[in-house]
This record gives structure tokens, sequence and C-alpha cells, in this order.
């Protein structure tokens, strides 16, 4: 066994996405309006940085506002700003326009931004690296390192070069140490570490569970003469059921290019649903299939969305380290954003460490102020406000919206309820197979509707074969004794990228097969296994899909 290398810095951040990259930026921006030279390592799993960022995304440029407020004049990737909302409710044949007074001003778009988030991203590192923040990506957390004391001492990247079988190869390398006086978990949704801490300090105590949807995007560029840039168009209902969450967007950018999205909340009851195909089946709509007719799709992705909000926030600080953006989770699901708010959080948490270092403080203690900073911070604010639309769509879709913005809109008269609505577990809310209607999907046409392996090329997802499969099982014999015996393995439907397939049912010998190399780590399968017998732990690092403008 080779001993693993251990690199010692000030503060270590787990994840190059917008949280990770805006506590980098705002830790040096101190550092260098201080005159002080504390050390900051952001490590990546993605092959670069932005390549496992996927988002819709309009940006609400509220945070960047703040951490940099000459974005403009640095060249900041936000070239489209919105010029036109709609929001429809469709049903199989026909749309209904919500007319915009309908609607809470903070719910509308105006000064918001149509923008690919990883080429945000890749801004953001860029503008990280030359305040000398060091950035690696390709370079996958894998190990929580702990003092004897019990406080978080860093993390440990995983060891590459190991065979499906567990043998070292000639390529072995151990991983690396890397230890902080405080460790920033900016993993996004339902990271692997995060899940790891959040359960070790048990940090969901008192609070609601979680609940997550997923989202599946397409990127198409279309007929010039259908676009219509700077238009951001939301929608519900049609092709979803009314006991199932859920809606779509198509987001208008520069270069005649089209950002569509479909989201399904993970609490949806028939194990005959795949979301995949409620995608594919919306674009059909009269309403929204005109804008693809004659264009091309040219890329593809999925992954998870928190949407639990505001009662669903994990307590953000453990002796050593914090929470930041996705990985505790701060998405304004009617917004549908999140970016702008896991920003700022990640600025707080470097404020806080920023003020620990400057007492004297030795590190792995718990940062209070970054606690005591979110609950007096905007982003609490925001959430607050809406808690209760998210979980109103319990009632049914309808019911659930004419709730919601009831709620809303009380709270933006400044006379909110007095009461906060609860969540519950995704993966119990599904009914037995035999109790639910099979859903028939049509065929693919290859024009505006694909299939899930034509989809996943599309992703650019690539893992290095020989080596561990990443996707784990608690229990080998729950896939057939369970999934498949009483929901109809699922698990084949539910995951956006054709990973799970059984396998010899024709034989009478069935088994789970799991293709591991098509992952685009969307995380669907950690939240939705029926007995969580599905646990997700990071591949090599570099693994996964590579992103180009998503």
């Amino acid at each position: 066994m080779m001993e693993r290398e251990a690199m010692e810095f000030d503060v270590v951040i787990v994840g190059a996405g917008p949280a990770g990259l805006s506590a980098a930026i705002r830790f040096k921006q101190l550092c260098a309006e201080q005159g002080k030279d504390y050390t900051v390592c952001v490590i990546e799993k993605g092959s670069e940085v932005g390549a496992h960022i996927l988002s819709g995304a309009v940006l609400d440029p509220k945070a960047l506002n703040e951490l940099l407020p000459d974005w403009k004049e640095r060249g900041a990737p936000l070239n489209t700003p919105v010029t036109e909302d709609q929001w429809l409710f469709l049903t199989e044949k026909k749309s209904l326009s919500y007319p915009a007074f309908v609607l809470p001003s903070f719910m509308h778009n105006h000064g918001n931004y149509i923008v690919s988030l990883g080429n945000v991203c890749r801004w953001l590192a860029a503008q990280a690296e030359e305040l000398g923040v060091e950035i690696y990506p390709g370079f996958a957390a894998a190990e929580v390192l702990y003092h004897e004391d019990g406080s978080v001492k860093g993390v440990a990247t995983g060891d590459m070069g190991i065979g499906r079988d567990g043998h070292h190869k000639d390529s072995y390398t151990p991983g690396v140490e890397l230890h902080a006086k405080y460790t920033f978990f900016a993993e996004g949704v339902r990271g692997n570490l995060s899940k790891q801490i959040i359960a070790h300090y048990n940090l969901r105590e008192g609070k609601q569970p979680q609940t997550y949807g997923i989202g599946i995007k397409e990127l198409w560029q279309i007929d010039p003469a259908k676009h219509r840039q700077g238009l951001a168009l939301h929608a519900q209902g049609w092709p979803l059921d009314r006991r199932t969450a859920g809606g779509a967007f198509l987001y208008h950018l520069e270069d005649n290019q089209v950002a569509v999205g479909y989201v399904v909340a993970l609490d949806y009851w028939n194990p005959y649903l795949s979301p995949f195909e409620e995608f594919q089946r919306f674009k059909t709509h009269p309403a929204i299939r005109h804008f693809f007719e004659g264009g091309k799709r040219i890329a593809y992705g999925a992954r998870a969305i928190n949407e639990g909000g505001y009662q669903s926030i994990p307590k953000l600080i453990f002796p050593g380290g914090a929470l930041i953006g996705c990985s505790a989770g701060f998405v304004n699901v009617p917004r549908i954003k999140g970016s702008h708010n896991a920003m700022k959080t990640g600025m707080m948490a470097a404020e806080a460490a920023f003020e620990a270092l400057e007492a004297g403080r030795e590190g792995h203690d718990e940062l209070t102020e970054y606690a005591n900073k979110f609950s007096t911070s905007w982003v609490h604010d925001e959430l607050f406000k809406v808690r209760n639309a998210r979980p109103a769509l319990k009632w049914g879709t309808l019911k659930g919206t004419i709730y919601g913005g009831f709620d809303m809109w009380m709270s933006h008269l400044g006379l909110p309820l007095p009461w906060t609505l609860g969540h519950h577990p995704d993966n119990t809310s599904l009914v037995k197979a035999k109790d639910a209607p099979k859903i028939d999907y049509p065929k693919p046409d290859g024009k505006v509707t694909f299939d899930r392996l034509s989809s996943v090329f599309l992703s650019n997802t690539n893992h290095e074969e020989d080596q561990p499969i990443h996707l784990t099982l608690k229990n080998p014999d729950v896939p057939v004794s369970i999934n498949l015996a009483e929901y109809d393995a699922p698990e084949q439907r539910y995951c956006p990228a054709g990973v799970y397939e059984i396998v010899g049912q024709d034989k009478g010998e069935p088994r789970l097969q799991i293709n591991a190399q098509n992952c685009v780590h969307c995380k669907t399968c950690d939240i939705k296994d029926p007995t969580q017998n599905i646990n997700w732990v990071v591949p090599e690092g570099g693994g996964g899909p590579n992103y180009p403008n998503m």
C-alpha cells in the first residue's frame, strides 16, 4: 500500500459549482482587502469546471452583483436578459396562458438572465484563479477525514487505477488528503459526502425531510424564424396526471439556441411513470412542438433538484465545516431558481471562516457566524415566503397551485400565514405495481422525441470501465425480491440514462444489470429507490458527463 500525500490549507471546498466558487472568490477578496495570505483550495469531480453543471437556467444576478459588481466589464457570460415571460397550463391538446398580474412580482423574470450555468461557473473559476484560488478538476472527494475529537479534518480524494474486482492496476495512484481548518461541502444536490456529514452529525434533527425533483434538459439549435431571444416560457399540466407535481421550461438563449427542460417531483406515486418519457411527450404538445420542428438537438443531461425549501434546510454547520449551496438545499421552487441563493450562502460561509481566522481561532470549530448570517439574510427571507408552495402540491396540481399562489401573495403583502406545511421522503410514495395503471408511452420519432441511449450519447458521458461500480447495492437481493416483485423494477424507468436493466426474465432468472458507464450523476436512484438500497458513491475523478453549454 502506498501512503497518501497530505496537503494543508486554511479552507478546502468540495465542488466547483456556483456556491463553491463564490465562497472561494469571497474568501480571497477578503484576504486581498486585509493583506492576508490564507489559502483556499477547490476540488471538482468533473473533468473540468462546468463539466457536471446542469441547470435551466434563468439566473437572478442578485448575488453576483454583490460578489463581483463589475461582472459585465469582466465579460461574464450573461448575454441574454429575459425580455418576455410566459406561463402556460397545458391540457392534452390546448394551452391556457396565465396573465402576469396573477403572480407576485418576485415570480417575474425582469432583470434576470438566461444563461448556461456551466459557462458561468467556468467564468467564475477564472475569476477565482486570478485571486490565487487553487482549483483541481478531475479529483473526486471520496472520504471525510475526522480528528480524534470528532471534528472534520478535511477530505481525501479517491484512489485512481483500481480494477472492477478491487485489484490495483499498474496505473494505481492513491488519493490525496486535503486538510483544512474549515471544509465547505458544495457538492450540489444529494452530495455523497454531504449525505454522510448530515447523517454523522444528525443535522436534520428537527427538520423536514428533503424532497426532490428530477430535471431533464436538452439544448437545441432551432429555426431562426421560430427563435425569440429572451423568452422564458414555463408550463404545468399535461402530460403529468393531477396527482403528480412537475413542469417544464423553454428558455431562448442567444445564437438561435433553446434550452428545454422538464421537472418531475420525485414523490410521484405510479411506479410505471418514466420522467424521461414524460419529457419526450411534453415536446409533442401543439403549443411546444413547433419550436423544435426543423431544429437539431445538440446536448442532453439530467440532474436531481432540491425541492424541500425552507423547512428542509438542515443545520448548516458542524465542527470543522459547513454545508453551502445545494448540498444543503436553497432552491426557490416556485421561481425555479437556486443559483443566486447558492452563491450567497457560499459568500456568507467564506466571510464567517475569514472572521474566525482573523479572530485567532485554530479552526475545526463550528462557524456559528455563518448560521447567524443565513438567518438574517435575504436568502432566508426569500425561502420563507414560498415555503408552502411545494408541499401544497400534495393536494393535487390544481388545488395545490391555487393554494400556493394565495400563500405566496399573502407573504408578498406582508401577511404570511402562520403555518408551515411538511414533506415526506420521496422513496415512500410509490404504490405497488398491481395498484397502478401502466402507461403506454409512444415510440420516439427521432425528430422531436428520442430514446435514452441516443440521449446519453449527447451528454458525452464516460467512465473508466475497469473500475468498481459506483452504483452500489446494500443488499444485492432487493432489486429482484422487492423492487421487481412489488414495483415492477421502477429503477428501469426513473433513471434517465438507461443505467438499470432487468435481464434474464425470459429464462425465469431475473437479475439487475447496472450499466454504470451510462450514469450522468443525476442521483435519482439514490433518492427514489423504495428501500434506499442503492447508494451512489463517486467514481474515479473525471468520470461522468461532460456538458459543454448546459
